[in-house]
């Protein structure tokens, strides 16, 4: 890849791993497609999952869609870096593509949830946990409701993780409001490619 934001002074001796996490509907596909406009030199994790893709996915670009034995052989291999269930479905994070990235320099985003991102910081200290938050509750209600893709039963499955999920706030470094996508990407950029502690 070439061009996109410098990750600055130091990058090459040491750069940023980030982990992005928030509630279902708040926002992260649109935000992360924002980002990955701004600025392409940024290592994108694709997640591995067993959930079956939405319209307009592309397996290899918004996920890698596997079946669950393949999943749970990965697992058991060690060759993902987290993993955890969600909803019904699986998803991990592939260990090798994150640790070529970050030993070549380039500031680092995984996109995983809340569990994962545990994982993660247990394993990785250092890593940067960014949330993106809604404005409000009442707005991640109405976007999760109207979505239409989903029955009630999942919906409100999906909104009882989400408090869970936003309870978790102290947890992070830091915290993004999705008020508008621009903004919010802007703001993570800022993140993902700033200064990395002790480079």
């Amino acid at each position: 890849m070439s061009g996109g934001t410098e990750a600055g002074p130091g990058a090459r001796a040491r750069s940023r791993l980030t982990v992005l996490s928030g509630p279902s509907g708040v926002g992260k596909s649109s935000v992360l497609a924002e980002l990955r406009r701004m600025a392409p030199r940024v290592h994108f994790s694709v997640s591995v999952t067993t959930r079956k893709p939405r319209p307009g996915e592309v397996d290899g670009v918004h996920y890698h869609f596997v079946d669950a034995p393949t999943f749970h052989r990965m697992a058991a291999g060690g060759e993902l870096l987290e993993h955890a269930e969600f909803a019904g479905n699986c998803y991990g994070t592939p260990r090798a593509p994150v640790e070529r990235a970050l030993a070549a320099g380039l500031p680092s985003l995984l996109e995983i949830e809340l569990q994962g991102a545990r994982q993660v910081r247990a394993a990785m200290p250092e890593a940067q946990l960014v949330m993106l938050a809604p404005p409000s509750w009442e707005d991640l209600v109405r976007r999760l409701t109207g979505r239409g893709t989903e029955d009630p039963e999942v919906v409100a499955r999906r909104l009882a993780i989400a408090k869970q999920e936003l309870a978790a706030e102290p947890e992070f470094d830091e915290v993004v409001v999705n008020a508008d996508v621009r903004s919010a990407a802007t703001r993570l950029l800022d993140l993902v490619v700033g200064p990395v502690p002790g480079a």
